[in-house]
């Protein structure tokens, strides 16, 4: 019965420690064009194991919302952000999304946040 217990408890153990994100990098790509108002833009969110495989899902999911000019605006290994306004943008990044927004509205303060994620 000690046994079970024992076998139990680390199993237990094992399952409840930390669990990592299947996905190391996540990107946004967006179709955000000089004139357009932040609410307008169109993005899509990509996730991957490598920053290739994100920018080409971010530009992929982009594309299938129904936005023909993505462009990768910005990659990241934890949280991602994109803020727009009619003429400027930011992005930013960091550990939490409060971090990446305010990053992204850094040199851009007129900006509005458009799309914040993190993993």
């Amino acid at each position: 019965m000690k046994t079970f217990i024992r076998i139990a408890f680390a199993t237990t153990i094992l399952l409840a420690g930390p669990v990592s994100s299947a996905f190391a990098f996540g990107a946004i790509a967006v179709n955000d064009e000089q004139g357009m108002a932040a609410d307008e833009a169109g993005y899509g969110m990509g996730w991957g194991s490598s920053r290739k495989e994100a920018e080409r899902n971010a530009v992929q999911e982009c594309k299938s919302a129904g936005n023909d000019d993505c462009k990768v605006a910005v990659w990241f290994e934890q949280c991602g952000a994109y803020a727009g306004d009619r003429v400027n943008y930011g992005i930013g990044y960091g550990s939490t999304q409060k971090a990446a927004e305010t990053m992204a509205t850094k040199d851009c303060p007129n900006c509005k946040i458009v799309v914040s994620d993190c993993q």
